[in-house]
């Protein structure tokens, strides 16, 4: 059995990609894994203020709900990050989160990442382009973290949108197969 850490980005519960999220959690759960979501829009999580203290420290100044998310995000076996694409990035809520890492991103180690994005832009190719942010956070950055699977949820505008395409179906398989 796996800890599967979920971290949705999305503004809307029950939004495009709340809705994969909770998709991606069904098959995990099925597969006999223990997961958690969390939607950073319900959680206290403050700009990082660049001061530095946590270089040193490993803990930051700032008093919010970060702390308890780093610290299930070093103890997860499986991180799920999962954003709507706004104007071809990830979403404030997303970006926030991880520069607030720093203070522990060395021990979010051994990780097996997933990725789950949608926008109503349906060029996977563009789309590319936030796929690249999060894996110059977790690539590049995370220890001996490995890419296991990303969903695009393109062509999805509306809330519900995601419900006509297929991605749906493909983030509970691919939480079936973590």
């Amino acid at each position: 059995m796996k800890k599967v850490l979920i971290l949705s980005a999305s503004a809307r519960l029950g939004g495009n990609s709340d809705t994969l999220c909770d998709s991606f959690a069904k098959g995990a759960r099925e597969a006999g894994h223990q997961v958690e979501k969390i939607r950073l829009a319900e959680k206290n999580i403050h700009f990082c203020l660049g001061c530095g203290v946590c270089n040193t420290t490993h803990s930051c100044v700032q008093e919010d709900d970060m702390a308890d998310i780093l610290d299930k995000m070093v103890q997860a076996d499986v991180l799920v990050f999962a954003t709507p694409v706004y104007f071809y990035a990830m979403n404030g809520q997303m970006k926030t989160l991880i520069d607030r890492t720093v203070p522990r991103y060395q021990e979010i180690a051994n990780k097996d990442v997933y990725y789950i994005i949608t926008a109503a832009d349906t060029d996977k190719e563009i789309m590319d382009k936030v796929i690249n942010s999060f894996r110059g956070f977790t690539l590049d950055c995370l220890p001996n973290a490995r890419e296991r699977g990303i969903i695009y949820g393109l062509g999805a505008w509306q809330m519900g949108d995601i419900q006509q395409t297929g991605a749906i179906q493909e983030a509970y398989d691919m939480g079936k197969a973590v």
